[in-house]
C-alpha cells in the first residue's frame, strides 16, 4: 500500500512538472530565478557607449513584468575589449547571475586574429539591443571638412594621418582597415582601451582623426566635426552627414558595432529560455527607447535566435574579410 501511495505521488509530481514545463521557462523558474541582483559585465570604461547604453537598456530589469531583479554594471576594460572578454568566457559563473555585454564585430574579429579564450562557439547570446555604426570624425579646427579632404591628405602624406580608436580589430579598426582599402591610402591607426579614451584623443588634437560610435559622437557634435558614416545608409540622427560610399569609398556596414547580452556556455537551458523571453521585451520599453533616443544610441532589437544567426553571418563574412584586408597591409 505504502508503495502504491509512493507510486501515486511520484506521478502527480512527473504530471505537475509537465504542466509547468508545457507553461514555459518563465512557469519554471518564476519561484527560483533570479532571487538576488545580477551583474552585467561591461569591457570597456565608464562613460563609454557601450556602457552608456549598458546601463540605459537595464533600467527597468528590476520589474516584474521583466526580470523582478535589477542589474547592476561591472567594467573590466582593457586590450579593446579583450581583458573583460577572456574573464567572462573562464571565469564568470554560468548560473545566470553573471551577465555581459558583447559587441560584434569585435568578439568575433578578435578571435579570428587573436588566441583569445572566447569565440562564438563559448558564449551564448540572450538579445540584442543596438546597432551603431563607426564615424570618421576630426577636431573642430581640424582642415578636414570631409572624407575625401582627409584621404586626399593622406594620399599625399603616407602614413602621416593618425586616427584612433577603441582598439585592435573593433569595429572602429575594421572600417579604418576598410578605409585604406577602397581609398588606396596608408593610415596610422592608433589603438586605446576603448572609446572614452579614442574620443579624448580627437578632442585634444593628440591624433588628426577618429573612428568612434556614432553614438558618442552625436553626444560629443559640438565638440569635433563627423565627416562620413561606415554604414550603407545615412543615420537617422546625423541626417547632414554623408556615409563613404556616398562620397566614393565602398565601406559596407562590416564594422556596425552590434550591442546585446549573453551569458556563458553551460549556463543551463531554463535560465537561458528565461532572459531570452524577458529580456527584448525590457530594451523595447518605452521609458528605455526614450532614454536611448535622447542619448543619440540607435536601437536594433534582436531576439536570441535572430542574434545567434547573425553571429554566424559575421563569423563567416569576417573571416573572408580580414583575410583580404591584412593581405592588403
Amino acid at each position: 500500500m505504502r508503495n502504491n501511495t509512493r507510486l501515486n505521488a511520484s506521478a502527480w509530481l512527473a504530471g505537475a512538472l509537465g504542466l509547468a514545463l508545457a507553461a514555459g521557462p518563465a512557469a519554471v523558474l518564476a519561484d527560483a530565478y533570479p532571487d538576488h541582483a545580477i551583474g552585467t559585465m561591461v569591457s570597456y570604461s565608464p562613460g563609454g557607449a557601450t556602457d552608456f547604453q549598458a546601463r540605459l537598456v537595464t533600467m527597468m530589469a528590476q520589474e516584474d513584468e521583466f526580470l523582478g531583479q535589477p542589474i547592476y554594471i561591472v567594467n573590466k576594460p582593457g586590450a579593446g575589449g579583450q581583458v573583460g572578454w577572456n574573464w567572462f568566457a573562464t571565469k564568470a559563473g554560468t548560473d545566470g547571475y553573471d551577465l555581459a555585454a558583447y559587441n560584434v564585430p569585435h568578439i568575433i574579429a578578435q578571435s579570428i586574429v587573436f588566441d583569445t579564450k572566447y569565440n562564438v562557439d563559448n558564449l551564448e547570446p540572450i538579445a540584442n539591443w543596438g546597432a551603431d555604426p563607426a564615424v570618421l570624425i576630426v577636431p573642430q579646427d581640424s582642415p578636414f571638412n570631409s572624407a575625401r579632404d582627409l584621404i586626399e591628405y593622406a594620399k599625399a602624406n603616407p602614413g602621416k594621418v593618425t586616427v584612433t580608436g577603441a582598439g585592435l580589430y573593433v569595429g572602429h579598426h575594421i572600417a579604418t582597415l576598410q578605409v585604406e582599402k577602397a581609398a588606396g591610402v596608408k593610415l596610422k591607426y592608433v589603438p586605446t582601451k576603448g572609446g572614452v579614451d579614442a574620443m579624448r584623443m580627437v578632442l585634444g588634437g593628440q591624433v588628426m582623426a577618429g573612428m568612434n560610435n556614432l553614438s558618442d559622437a552625436y553626444r560629443a557634435k559640438d565638440k569635433l566635426k563627423i565627416l562620413a558614416v561606415a554604414d550603407l545608409e545615412r543615420s537617422s540622427f546625423l541626417p547632414d552627414v554623408p556615409t563613404f560610399k556616398e562620397q566614393g569609398y565602398d565601406v559596407d556596414d562590416a564594422s556596425v558595432n552590434f550591442r546585446g547580452l549573453m551569458v556563458r556556455k553551460g549556463t543551463p537551458q531554463p535560465v537561458i529560455d528565461f532572459l531570452a523571453e524577458r529580456v527584448p521585451a525590457m530594451f523595447r520599453a518605452p521609458k528605455v527607447e526614450k532614454k536611448m533616443a535622447e542619448g543619440g544610441s540607435p536601437m536594433r532589437v534582436m531576439t536570441r535566435d535572430q542574434v545567434r544567426a547573425m553571429w554566424q553571418k559575421r563569423q563567416a563574412y569576417l573571416t573572408e574579410l580580414l583575410a583580404d584586408l591584412r593581405q592588403k597591409k
